[in-house]
This record gives C-alpha cells, sequence and structure tokens, in this order.
C-alpha cells in the first residue's frame, strides 16, 4: 500500500529527491483513500512544507527534533521501558519478521526504525499492516503530543498513523510514555545525559529467546503498556 511508502518517506530525512518528490504525494493519497479526511488538511500543510522547502532548512529542523531529541527519537524500542537486552532480542525478532517477508536492511539499519517499519507495512496486506500499527499506537499517539508542543506539522503524521491503526488509546498508557522530559535540543550536555546507557546487543550474540514474526514484536510492544494495563490484548 503506497499510502505508508508516503508516510515512512515524510518521516524519513529529508534530501533533494524527497522534496522533488512531496508535490505527487496528495494524489496518492487521494486515490487510496487510507487516510482519514479529518487528517488530511493537516498532513497536507507537511507535504507542502517539504515540498517548497529548502534541503539544508528541512535537513536542520528534522535533526533538531529527531536526532537530537532521545524523547522523540524515530526508534520504536527507545519508548519502551525495559533491559537493554530485551530491546536487542526485539529488534532481532523484528529483523527476522521483515526477512521473512523478503525484506532485507543493511547491517547497520535498525530495525525498529520508524520510517523502515512503515516501509514494511506498505508490503503486507491491509488487515496486517492495520494490527501491526495498532501495536505502537500508543507510541506513535506520545509522540505525536511531544511534537504538538513544539508546534510541529510533523505531528500530523503520528496523528495519521494513530487514525488508520483503529486502536483505542489509553491515556494512562500515553501519560506514562510521556514521563520523560523533553530536553532542549541546543543543551549538549543534558543531551548527552539522556542517551547515556547500557549498550543494547543486535545480531546473533543477542542473548534470550523471542518469537520472531508478529508475536514477538507484539510483545515487545506491550512492554509499553506493561504497568498499567491490566487486560493485553488477545493474539
Amino acid at each position: 500500500m503506497k499510502t505508508f511508502k508516503v508516510l515512512s518517506a515524510l518521516l524519513s530525512y529529508p534530501a533533494q529527491e524527497l522534496i522533488d518528490a512531496a508535490p505527487e504525494f496528495p494524489a496518492i493519497l487521494d486515490a487510496e483513500k487510507v487516510v482519514p479526511a479529518t487528517c488530511r488538511g493537516a498532513l497536507d500543510l507537511l507535504i507542502e512544507e517539504i515540498s517548497v522547502g529548502e534541503v539544508y532548512d528541512l535537513q536542520e529542523r528534522y535533526g533538531l527534533l529527531f536526532d537530537r531529541s532521545k524523547t522523540l527519537a524515530l526508534h520504536l524500542f527507545e519508548h519502551i521501558h525495559g533491559e537493554s537486552r530485551d530491546r536487542g532480542q526485539a529488534m532481532v525478532d523484528l529483523k527476522a519478521m521483515y526477512e521473512k517477508a523478503d525484506l532485507f536492511i543493511a547491517a547497520n539499519e535498525l530495525p525498529d526504525y520508524v520510517p523502515l517499519f512503515l516501509e514494511f507495512l506498505s508490503t503486507q496486506p491491509f488487515a496486517e499492516a492495520r494490527d501491526l500499527l495498532g501495536q505502537a499506537a500508543h507510541i506513535f499517539a506520545a509522540l505525536g503530543e511531544r511534537l504538538g508542543r513544539r508546534q510541529s506539522n510533523y505531528k500530523s503524521v503520528f496523528d495519521v498513523l494513530v487514525a488508520i491503526s483503529a486502536e483505542t488509546l489509553s491515556r494512562e498508557i500515553v501519560d506514562e510514555l510521556l514521563k520523560d522530559i523533553d530536553t532542549d535540543p541546543m543543551d549538549l550536555v543534558a543531551l548527552d545525559a539522556a542517551w547515556e546507557e547500557e549498550e543494547v546487543r543486535f545480531g546473533s550474540g543477542s542473548q534470550g529467546q523471542g518469537a520472531c514474526g508478529h508475536e514477538g514484536l507484539i510483545a515487545k510492544l506491550r512492554h509499553a503498556r506493561r504497568a498499567v494495563d491490566p487486560a493485553p490484548r488477545a493474539q
């Protein structure tokens, strides 16, 4: 489904190719009609912002948002509390799920990178894509709220993802994900402290046994709601 490809592109690091392609995005969204009408206005503003933007300005803004703020990191498992070993195994499981669908990623790419996750969803039947999207919906909702506080039009992408998922959100879970304080992206000392953590081991040397496939992803994403959700969804 090309809609997920468009959303993936919008969250990717801005390059001239993205600026050149952006004017074509509304027609793709119009054709598939997956994005709810109530979300299109805000999403179109972001598309227009990118399509008329200057590449270096767009890149600087993107970097300040997503590269220099841990709370806005575009890696799903950064937002799920748990042991580093568990996060490493979760990425192994996610990578295996991609490979099962014939999507192979470079050794230096992290599989929980949101644009890559959306690229994978674009290859899946819509029902399965929506189900997987729903497992991350609380994370997307929290990211959308943080971006809203910064008055960023990138908020629209996460609002769309939550809307497509049709997940019933728990305010308690979203608030749990919002507990970490947003740091000033220009405060390098605070930035270093926020990113300082145990090494995440990723690859064949990761410890622990985790289920590969959709069940493995779902189990790891549920860590985000473990303290406040008494009734996990059935797989």
